[in-house]
């Protein structure tokens, strides 16, 4: 998998990190900042999750990743939208997808993070495999749920 995220700034193994997004993303004209980050909860759907492991076709998910920032900036008004997203197994608390846009107003900042996030939850092809503690593990798509048992 290293050899297939060479040369991918959007999908990483490493954690994410906020202070260098705002770094890349800060301009001079820039009145409104709106960053989104989504995180591996405790629980979903009734059952306790233990760990969340992400993949990706990393060729296309880039792409795609690279797409929406495009999108955010042209349909909302936004000067810089930038999204990363982390691959592998990642523990509660971990940071799993960071969005970051500024602009010149709030209103466009706030559209931008938002198309980019729901973009990324229903046209990146990166799926998200959720390991629950009773040993169970599914696949969790948008929202459905295809469960597969160890055994």
């Amino acid at each position: 998998m290293a050899d297939e995220l060479a040369g991918c700034s959007h999908l990483t193994r490493a954690p994410l990190d906020l202070a260098v997004l705002l770094e890349l993303s800060q301009g001079p004209e820039d009145g409104a900042l709106a960053v989104f980050g989504g995180t591996v909860r405790r629980h979903n759907d009734g059952k306790q999750v233990r760990a969340i492991d992400y993949s990706a076709y990393a060729p296309f998910a880039e792409r795609r990743l690279q797409e929406i920032e495009a999108e955010a900036v042209a349909r909302c008004g936004a000067r810089i939208c930038l999204v990363r997203h982390r691959l592998g197994e990642l523990s509660i608390g971990d940071l799993s997808v960071l969005v970051v846009a500024r602009s010149e107003h709030r209103a466009e900042a706030f559209a931008a993070a938002r198309h980019a996030i729901e973009a990324v939850k229903h046209s990146v092809p990166i799926w998200k495999r959720e390991e629950y503690s009773d040993g169970t593990h599914a696949y969790v798509m948008g929202c459905e749920l295809h469960e597969e048992h160890h055994g």
